[in-house]
């Protein structure tokens, strides 16, 4: 990393951020009022109670705990590799997006291509236990937008996550790449599944967390990701959420923040659905391209596409069963009563249906279309 502090400017960054009982609002109070964070560790208990309660400015005054030394050299150890830089609120590079939200990370320790953290940016999140199609959407998006100069940022999360993350990658060396936020340390992979896929975002895009290294998932600390998630970008696309989704938590920072939120409508029928349908009943812009979310933020038509539309899907061969499934998710028997067809001949057909990745049987024993 090449440094835009020196050993000691950054130790004490890193303190600051270590700190029990300092919150970024607290940091930036003292930082206002007493200078970086160098400057604020010279400073007497005095001096200190002035802006701070008196044990936590008994507690900034004190030596160093060992336990928070040792921390802070293995961060110094971890950031002294390529692709890993550490961003405090003081660096050039900080992205300039997250300086308009309430709280901003003091910093974050990037994994990656810092750069990606800049420029236009879209957060595309949703269920983690997303349906196929769900996902499908996500991954067209994804791949849509980031071929197009949107950078998409998501959290990394299973289901709409990591399928707008792939769909991201998918655009090839030409597309604008994607950032993954964390909810654990950076060198804390949640969940361990997705280590290939952090793997490729690291080398086409960046992973990012404000967390200290060697943190694990606890629940807290997703709501604190969320916030980062919607900070980067000019806009959140939810794909599927239920009712009480963290993707909600995620659009409603968004919201608050001043940026757009979009939601994906779906099936009346689907419980993935009603949180989307919640947020355009509030409000959230109703989208069914990609080209609906850039004319929404007037950045003008899309590189490369008359007009900024996203390119039609290619007409698919009528097909009856799928004809009689729709695209809300059916039972074998409710199916088998729209169609008339033998079950057996119905099973197959299916069968030949989900070999062509048309039809995906759900974990309740239900088929869902596709496309």
């Amino acid at each position: 990393m090449p440094l835009t502090h020196t050993v000691a400017e950054l130790s004490a960054w890193l303190r600051l951020s270590l700190e029990p009982g300092v919150g970024s609002a607290t940091a930036c109070t003292l930082m206002g009022a007493l200078g970086l964070p160098e400057q604020i560790y010279a400073q007497r208990a005095t001096a200190l109670m002035r802006q701070v309660p008196d044990a936590l400015a008994r507690q900034l005054a004190a030596p160093m705990p060992a336990d928070m030394a040792e921390q802070i050299d293995r961060t110094l150890q971890w950031v002294d590799a390529p692709g890993r830089h550490i961003l405090t609120l003081a660096d050039p590079a900080y992205p300039q997006n997250l300086l308009t939200i309430a709280d901003p990370p003091i910093l974050l320790y990037v994994n990656g291509d810092p750069a990606y953290l800049q420029g236009p940016a879209l957060a595309v999140v949703g269920a983690r236990n997303a349906t196929p199609g769900g996902q499908e959407n996500a991954r067209a998006f994804a791949r849509h937008l980031a071929g197009h100069g949107w950078r998409v940022v998501s959290g990394l999360a299973l289901g709409i996550d990591a399928a707008a993350h792939e769909g991201a990658l998918d655009a090839g060396p030409g597309g604008a790449g994607t950032v993954a936020v964390m909810g654990t340390g950076i060198d804390r992979i949640y969940p361990a599944k997705h280590r290939d896929l952090a793997h490729r975002i690291a080398a086409h895009g960046a992973l990012v967390s404000e967390l200290p290294l060697g943190t694990g998932a606890l629940p807290q600390h997703f709501p604190k990701r969320n916030r980062i998630v919607a900070g980067l970008a000019r806009g959140v696309l939810v794909v599927e959420a239920a009712k009480q989704s963290g993707s909600l938590i995620t659009a409603r920072l968004a919201g608050e923040s001043g940026r757009e939120v979009f939601a994906i409508p779906g099936s009346i029928h689907s419980p993935l659905s009603r949180g989307c349908h919640a947020l355009i009943r509030q409000g959230a812009k109703l989208v069914e391209t990609a080209a609906d979310i850039t004319d929404e933020l007037g950045g003008g038509p899309l590189p490369g596409t008359a007009r900024g539309k996203a390119p039609a899907p290619a007409a698919l061969p009528g097909h009856p069963v799928l004809d009689a499934l729709g695209f809300d998710p059916l039972h074998l028997d409710a199916l088998q009563a729209r169609c008339g067809i033998p079950t057996a001949d119905l099973q197959a057909q299916l069968l030949e249906l989900e070999l062509a990745a048309r039809v995906a049987r759900l974990d309740d024993g239900r088929f869902q279309r596709l496309n």
